[in-house]
C-alpha cells in the first residue's frame, strides 16, 4: 500500500475522534461519566467475549510475557533519561505517564479492526486489558509519586481490584476452559454491548482532546515523552517479540498496538493527583496528533 491508502486507514479512527470534539465544543458533555460508562459498563462485555471466544493457548503467555517486557524496557529508559535530564520528581513521574502508556483501547484497538479485520482485533483486546491492567497499577504508583496528593499501595490495589475489566476477562477464560456454553441469546446481548465500547471510548478521546488547553509546559519533556512513545516504544516492541515463538498477527498487533499515542487515561491521572497535568495533556495532544503521520509509517514498516 501507498501512504494514502494507510493514511485511509485511520481516517475512520479520526473522524470518530472528530465527532467527539466537535460535540464537546458545541454542546459540552460530561466527559468523566461517559468515560466511566465505557471503562465499567461496556468494556467488560468486550473483554468478557474476547477472552470466552479466542482459544486459549501458549500464545497468551507470551502475550503477557512481551507486555511485561515492553512496559519494563520503557520503565529503564524514562528513568535514565530523566536522570540525565536531572528532572524532578513530578517532571520523572509526568515523564514516565506520557512516555510508558499506550493509548492501546481508545485508539490502538479500532487501528487494528480496520487494518487488520476480527482477528487481530481479539489479540488487540488481549492486550488492550493488559496495558489497562498496567495503567491501573504503575500508572497509580507514578502519578502519585510525583502528585500533590498521594496514594498508598493499598489504596492502587483497591482501584485495581474494582475494575470490573479483570472480573469479566477471568469469567470468560474460565467459562472457555471448563467447556460452558453461553445461551445464543445472552452472546447476543453481550455482542451489542461490548460493539458500542469502542466507539463509545473513541468517542471520549475527542471530548478529551477538546478541552485539553495549551499552557506554559516545558517543551523538551513533551518532545522527549513524544520521541520515546512514539518511537522507542515500537522499537523495543519489535525488538521484543523478534525472539518469540508468537504468529505474525499477534507480532504485528503487539508492534501497532505499542506504536500509539499516550493513554488518554493518564491525563485523568495527573488532574487526580496533580502530577504536572499540563505537561501530560499536551503530550497526549501532541502524540494523539502526530500519530497522523506515525501510524502510517507504522504500518508500512509492518507490510500492511
Amino acid at each position: 500500500m501507498n501512504f494514502l491508502d494507510l493514511l485511509l486507514i485511520i481516517l475512520p479512527v479520526f473522524i470518530i475522534f472528530f465527532i467527539g470534539f466537535m460535540g464537546q465544543r458545541l454542546i459540552g458533555f460530561d466527559i468523566k461519566s461517559i468515560s466511566t460508562a465505557a471503562l465499567y459498563l461496556m468494556s467488560p462485555f468486550l473483554a468478557f467475549r474476547t477472552f470466552y471466544t479466542h482459544a486459549l493457548t501458549i500464545d497468551y503467555f507470551y502475550m503477557v510475557l512481551a507486555c511485561i517486557l515492553l512496559i519494563l524496557g520503557l520503565f529503564l529508559f524514562v528513568w535514565v533519561t530523566a536522570r540525565l535530564m536531572k528532572s524532578t520528581r513530578p517532571q520523572f513521574a509526568a515523564l514516565m505517564l506520557g512516555a510508558a502508556f499506550p493509548n492501546s483501547g481508545n485508539y490502538g484497538a479500532p487501528v487494528v479492526l480496520f487494518a487488520l479485520g476480527a482477528v487481530g482485533f481479539d489479540y488487540a483486546v488481549i492486550i488492550m486489558v493488559l496495558h489497562g491492567l498496567f495503567i491501573n497499577t504503575f500508572g497509580i504508583f507514578f502519578a502519585s509519586l510525583g502528585g500533590e496528593e498521594k496514594a498508598s499501595w493499598r489504596q492502587s490495589l483497591q482501584r485495581v481490584i474494582r475494575m470490573p475489566l479483570i472480573y469479566a476477562a477471568a469469567l470468560g477464560i474460565i467459562l472457555q476452559l471448563v467447556g460452558a456454553s453461553v445461551p445464543k441469546s445472552i452472546m447476543d446481548g453481550v455482542g451489542l454491548v461490548a460493539d458500542a465500547s469502542i466507539p463509545t471510548v473513541m468517542l471520549v478521546l475527542g471530548m478529551q482532546l477538546a478541552v485539553i488547553s495549551r499552557k506554559k509546559v516545558a517543551y523538551r519533556y513533551v518532545s522527549v515523552a513524544t520521541i520515546i512513545r512514539m518511537v522507542i516504544s515500537p522499537a523495543i516492541a519489535a525488538l521484543v517479540v523478534y525472539f518469540m515463538p508468537l504468529n505474525d498477527m499477534i507480532k504485528t498487533v503487539f508492534i501497532i498496538q505499542a506504536a500509539m499515542p499516550t493513554a488518554a487515561n493518564t491525563t485523568l491521572l495527573a488532574l487526580q493527583f496533580g502530577t504536572e497535568p499540563d505537561l501530560v495533556s499536551f503530550t497526549t495532544f501532541v502524540t494523539t496528533i502526530i500519530s497522523i503521520v506515525t501510524i502510517p509509517f507504522v504500518l508500512f514498516f509492518l507490510g500492511i
